[in-house]
């Protein structure tokens, strides 16, 4: 169970490399704004493009794996009620998220015809890659919605059962009604990301995240845990 736990810890400090550092690095972007330099910038470098696609359905597959993992060392000894939960919404966002991103990387062939017609034509392939870059940008939110439930539930039950000193478990719950709340807004009002008080939310609850993350990881990885 030792070697599962210190896994598990591992996967949350790989995937928040994978999302904050190398995939950005390739240029890839969770919510996209003009398609049209989107399209532009695919066809400059299709490589990066593809790669930065690999490493992004890598990441989803890890979030899946990694809440299965979380499920079998703290569901059935803790709280299965509470396991189910972040177990269905975490392993939801993974599947949003890969689905989301397959549906990406149809903008590959898309800037190869973009870049070789006019007209209508180019009009068209134009609008067809807004559509993409517009509904990504929307299920990114839905997951991210479903990453506060699925965390919140987790860090509940870190909570109650002091598994990890109480900072982390709180770190967590603030996270999540933080990022929930803001996505939920930027789900259903997605003008209402102008307001300064949404930009505000919105940098609290993806900062506490980053550093519940990054705090949950490090302690299942280089230190022990209470075992019930």
């Amino acid at each position: 169970m030792i070697i599962l736990i210190k896994l598990a810890g591992f996967l949350f400090l790989f995937i928040l490399f994978l999302y904050l550092i190398l995939l950005p690095a390739l240029g890839y972007k969770a919510e996209i704004g003009d398609s049209d330099a989107e399209l532009q910038k695919i066809n400059d470098d299709p490589k990066k493009f593809q790669i930065s696609i690999g490493l992004a359905l890598i990441h989803n597959v890890i979030v899946i794996t990694l809440t299965i993992m979380l499920f079998i060392v703290f569901g059935p000894p803790y709280n299965i009620i509470l396991g189910i939960v972040w177990t269905i919404f975490r392993i939801g966002e993974g599947l949003i998220l890969s689905y989301n991103d397959k549906n990406y990387g149809s903008l590959l062939n898309i800037s190869r015809k973009y870049s070789d017609t006019s007209g209508a034509e180019k009009s068209s392939l134009s609008d067809l890659a807004r559509t993409i870059t517009k509904t990504k940008s929307s299920r990114f939110d839905f997951a991210m919605i479903f990453w506060s439930i699925g965390t919140l539930a987790f860090s509940i039950m870190l909570v109650t059962y002091g598994v990890v000193p109480p900072l982390i478990g709180w770190l967590g719950i603030v996270a999540s009604i933080f990022v929930g709340f803001a996505d939920g807004i930027k789900f259903v009002k997605p003008n209402a990301i102008d307001s300064k008080v949404f930009k505000v939310l919105f940098s609290i609850g993806g900062l506490v995240a980053i550093l519940f993350e990054v705090l949950i990881g490090g302690w299942l990885l280089f230190f022990s845990i209470i075992t019930p």
